[in-house]
């Protein structure tokens, strides 16, 4: 049997890792810019991470939801903590699609509308609802195709403005850091006059943070620099450091209700023991902090150096893009089999960089250094 080809591989055979680098079958080290599209937060094989799961797979790794799994309060409790949100509530579950999906059709139960705004340029998933929010027309199967949404540049409030007025909008949903799209930041004016409309017309507010979110902006969510609430919070990515899940925040104005949502996955022994250790490391070792710290670091000395090529330099925290004059693929391959050097993309030109949290000031240097080389 052969594996269904959709993926463009690098022939690189990475075995394992630690913290920001990771090793092929060769013995090669690479730094790792990228963290596996933002799943890496706490660094690869974190020794409180492994024996975590380690541990709680020699009790049980799964049971269903059938039954009290206590894990369950426990990492809703850290996440409460950690957030700002304990007032909020927690529904546990796989993915990133999977948390959108869930949160759409939970706008929709609310509503008992079925309209949705999303931003130009959105990546929200893969499946049914998700992919229709999702701007690009390469992955929407006819099927998919539902004609739910409306999408509208990210930053124009009079055009949201003008959907929102017509009083049938079930949800708008917007990355507050959109990472496909190409490291684009919603603006504080923009989000707060959403919000607020949001609110006069009924309509649910949806910060999609799985991928800008978990600490990787330097605060825990990058709506949190935006001074702004949302009515639902969906993570995934970095929440277990590479272990399945997703989740998704709720509001407490939303009620719920036996069978209204559902998993069999989700929220699972194993699933939940790491995400705690995950918490832990983040908690403990100071993640989020380090993450503005090392990211304004990086981003600083980027725009001091004005390297060729390099058209500009944006984002926040470990969550940045560097957008350049021409493709970024002869770039990219040049710091991948040069300087091995993992980095991400976007669209034609810009290099997304999206690394463990507790990347250091020493691999900043090093991914500099190379940067400047390659471009010069």
């Amino acid at each position: 049997m052969n594996l269904y080809n959709v993926y463009p591989l690098f022939d690189i055979n990475i075995v394992s890792g630690r913290g920001c680098h990771i090793y092929d079958d060769h013995g090669t080290e690479y730094l790792d810019l990228y963290g596996g599209h933002a799943v890496i937060s706490i660094g690869h094989s974190h020794p409180r991470y492994i024996d975590a799961i380690t541990c709680q797979v020699k009790k049980i790794g799964f049971y269903s939801n059938s039954v009290v799994n206590p894990l369950q309060q426990e990492l809703a409790d850290r996440l409460g903590r950690l957030s700002g949100y304990d007032d909020y509530q927690l529904f546990l579950i796989n993915s990133g699609a999977e948390a959108n999906e869930n949160a759409l059709k939970l706008a929709s139960f609310h509503t008992g509308r079925t309209r949705i705004l999303a931003a130009q340029k959105a990546f929200h998933g893969r499946t049914s609802l998700a992919v229709e929010a999702t701007d690009n027309a390469k992955i929407i199967a006819p099927i998919n195709d539902g004609g739910h949404v409306c999408r509208l540049p990210l930053n124009d409030l009079d055009a949201w403005a003008a959907e929102i007025e017509k009083g049938d909008v079930c949800a708008v949903i917007v990355e507050c850091i959109q990472g496909v799209g190409g490291i684009r930041l919603a603006t504080r004016e923009f989000m707060q006059g959403l919000q607020a409309l949001c609110r006069e017309h009924g309509t649910v507010l949806i910060a999609d943070e799985i991928q800008c979110g978990y600490g990787r902006s330097g605060r825990f969510f990058a709506h949190q620099w935006l001074d702004i609430r949302p009515d639902i919070i969906t993570m995934a990515k970095g929440i277990a450091n590479g272990f399945p899940m997703g989740a998704m925040l709720i509001s407490p104005e939303f009620t719920p209700q036996y069978g209204q949502l559902g998993t069999t996955f989700g929220g699972n022994h194993l699933a939940c023991a790491a995400a705690i250790a995950t918490a832990e490391v983040m908690e403990k070792e100071n993640l989020t902090e380090n993450a503005l710290k090392t990211g304004n670091y990086l981003i600083d000395k980027l725009k001091e150096m004005q390297l060729p090529h390099v058209v500009d330099v944006r984002g926040r925290g470990l969550m940045f893009g560097i957008e350049l004059d021409m493709p970024y693929k002869d770039v990219r391959q040049q710091l991948l089999h040069e300087h091995h050097i993992f980095t991400g993309c976007a669209g034609t030109n810009v290099l997304r960089l999206l690394p463990p949290l507790c990347l250091t000031t020493s691999d900043a240097d090093r991914f500099i250094n190379s940067l400047a080389q390659v471009l010069k």
